[in-house]
This record gives structure tokens, sequence and C-alpha cells, in this order.
């Protein structure tokens, strides 16, 4: 299971830290990821992360501003948001695996 939590409103250029918590599987071997979806639109990757945190990669529209990473010995993934914008408002789910295994999602609203 995945759980995603820490989502809430937020003003442009503010930040937000989310969490997804994992169990039932081996957490520590998979390639995870953060994955959002926008009112209205499909699902967009956002971020992954390696097995052991050595490597990470993001889409273009959050390079820069989101960062990535893990905590194996709490089953934990995160995502750290700094200067965050209107169009970052959207459901985030983290996931992993093919077919993907996508958990629940939290909610983040950024707007004035």
């Amino acid at each position: 299971q995945l759980q995603a939590f820490g989502g809430s409103l937020v003003q442009p250029g503010g930040s937000l830290r989310l969490s997804c918590v994992a169990s039932g599987f081996t957490f520590s071997s998979k390639i995870m990821s953060w994955a959002r979806q926008a009112p209205g639109k499909g699902f967009e990757w956002v971020a992954s992360i390696t097995s052991k945190g050595i490597g990470t990669s993001y889409a273009d529209s959050v390079k820069g501003r989101f960062t990535v990473s893990r905590d194996d010995a709490k089953n934990t993934l995160y995502l750290q948001m700094n200067n965050l914008k209107p169009e970052d408002t959207a459901m985030y789910y983290c996931q992993y695996g093919m077919p993907i295994v996508r958990g629940q999602g939290t909610l983040v609203t950024v707007s004035s």
C-alpha cells in the first residue's frame, strides 16, 4: 500500500513537503516515483528516485524547484516542493512498478 499526505493550500512561491508511506512490499528495492493529476487532465510524471537514492530524475516542469528523496528505514518517500506555482495544483501520488502501482493521493492547491 501507498499513502501520500502533506498536501494543502499554499500561496504561489510557497513550499510544501509531501510524504508517502509504503507497506506490503520491499520498498528499498523499488524505483519510486511521484506523479500528479491536475483537474480535468491526465497523469503527469513528476520525479523518480532509484533504490538507495543513488539517482534522481525530474520532469522539466519541476526541475530546480522539486526534490525527491527517500528514507528506506522508514519506508517513506518524500517530495520537497519549493517556489510553487498555480500550475502545480494537482492531486499528487506516489507510485512504483510496471504496471504502475499507485496509492491514495494528496491534494496540493497553489492559489492566492
